[in-house]
């Protein structure tokens, strides 16, 4: 069932309920839904501030998943990725025979009608995808789109009357092999998700097809330093853009942090467009505004144009999100739970806050991506003077892989790498600790794909 094509079931179907509708990607995709002039309906375990907005939208949200929410006058199920096949909603869908889709197949659908625009890679696509997205709306080309973080002053989606689809495309489980793109963008590809892929060579093979997905007359936008992306578009015939420091049609040159902005120079086909200042902080925000920067590009806007789109950006709540100055102590949040990001993100924070010590609480997101990356993780923290961690962020995981690893294994390898480390299993600890060690000047930064942030919001609360 769930592999039908789906194209009429998304058409024509009146009355369509959505498992897991609490979800960040899937109360967007409710949203666009209700703005197509369907009836929408969702089931979720937990309530939340976005379920409270959807249900102001007029959209019925039942609170726990039975079998009893699923009525016959559905014409369309579609679900989160994290919802299985033994779960009742899903079940009693089955037994009526209503179609099934999943939320990356019901978004490649709606995206087959509109100007599809795709950002894919391990790091950045999140904030990349923000950027495309204020390009899009100062420009007045009313996109809608569906992202994994929260834009300041715009949410993680909406819903726009132009032409254009933003999506953030996730590689797990091949789930963007469902989008069909005119601009695909891939910012970098590394290993990550090794629950699921079998090695980088896999995951390469995944990109790959993801490319190739990109329509006739369509483009490709790409990071040209990235080893592993370069190994699969040798064969690619789709037209492209690709961006880097020193490789690439697309340059930044003359690199600087000034004032808590990014400055830089940008060339095109070695031609100098223009100076521009991003409110984002270091080299990979860069690279994330080139990539936006090759959007602009192939639509034909002019520099101004893509220089205001840039540089009125506000940010992605969690991406290096300075939550607090109090005592001359300095609160960040971030989202960065590969080693790649920790260290990108401690290596401008350092840039921003030189000579100042650096305390970092790291919450590891997933006992398998620990293991597999355990060696980076633990080298990732060069630039911290003290690193905290807390238990393992259980999810996705099996209890055999829970066993394999834990974060007390993690900080003696931080250790073994000269670095200040110690496990403090709860977040009520960790405030504590930090309480009992502050002092004027620290920054202390929160980073992890989980609840970590709380950390930060309450050890702020206490020291007001």
């Amino acid at each position: 069932m769930e592999n039908m094509n789906s194209v009429n079931y998304i058409k024509n179907a009146t009355r369509v309920h959505l498992i897991g509708i609490g979800g960040i990607g899937v109360s967007g995709l409710a949203k666009i839904l209700v703005h197509m002039g369907k009836k929408v309906s969702g089931s979720d375990n937990n309530y939340s501030n976005i379920i409270k907005k959807l249900k102001k939208k007029g959209i019925k949200v039942y609170l726990g998943q039975k079998e009893e929410n699923i009525k016959e006058d559905i014409n369309l199920v579609i679900h989160s990725q994290a919802i299985l096949p033994d779960n009742p909603e899903y079940k009693k869908a089955k037994e009526l025979n209503i179609p099934i889709l999943s939320y990356p197949q019901a978004v490649g659908e709606i995206m087959r009608e509109k100007r599809g625009i795709t950002i894919a890679g391990t790091h950045g696509k999140t904030t990349t995808s923000a950027l495309i997205v204020n390009l899009l709306k100062r420009l007045h080309f009313s996109p809608s789109f569906l992202i994994g973080g929260e834009i300041i002053n715009m949410g993680n989606s909406g819903v726009g009357n132009g032409e254009f689809l933003i999506v953030e495309g996730c590689e797990y489980k091949r789930s963007f092999l469902n989008y069909f793109p005119e601009i695909s963008i891939v910012t970098n590809i590394e290993k990550d998700h090794l629950d699921y892929y079998k090695d980088i060579e896999d995951i390469k093979s995944a990109f790959s097809k993801f490319i190739n997905n990109t329509k006739h007359n369509g483009i490709l936008i790409y990071f040209a330093e990235d080893k592993n992306i370069n190994d699969i578009i040798k064969e690619v015939k789709t037209k492209k853009i690709s961006y880097g420091f020193t490789l690439g049609d697309l340059k930044g040159l003359n690199f600087k942090i000034r004032n808590m902005e990014t400055e830089f120079e940008c060339y095109y086909k070695e031609k100098r467009l223009g100076k521009i200042k991003i409110n984002l902080w270091g080299k990979h925000n860069t690279l994330n505004s080139l990539a936006a920067i090759g959007v602009g590009i192939y639509l034909g806007l002019l520099w101004e144009e893509i220089k205001e789109g840039l540089e009125s950006f506000k940010g992605v709540h969690r991406r290096c999100e300075i939550l607090g100055n109090k005592d001359g102590i300095t609160v960040i949040d971030d989202y960065g739970h590969h080693p790649t990001e920790i260290k990108a993100t401690l290596e401008c924070i350092k840039q921003v806050f030189p000579n100042r010590r650096l305390i970092v609480v790291f919450q590891p997101h997933q006992y398998s991506r620990t293991r597999f990356l355990l060696k980076d993780f633990a080298s990732s923290f060069s630039l911290a003077d003290k690193v905290v961690v807390p238990d393992i962020y259980f999810v996705r995981d099996s209890l055999i892989e829970k066993k394999l690893v834990n974060a007390e294994i993690l900080v003696e390898k931080i250790r073994k790498n000269c670095k200040e480390a110690i496990y403090l299993p709860t977040f009520k600890e960790i405030v504590e600790y930090l309480c009992e060690i502050k002092r004027k000047g620290d920054v202390i930064l929160t980073i992890g794909a989980g609840p970590i942030d709380k950390v930060a919001k309450e050890f702020l609360k206490r020291i007001s």
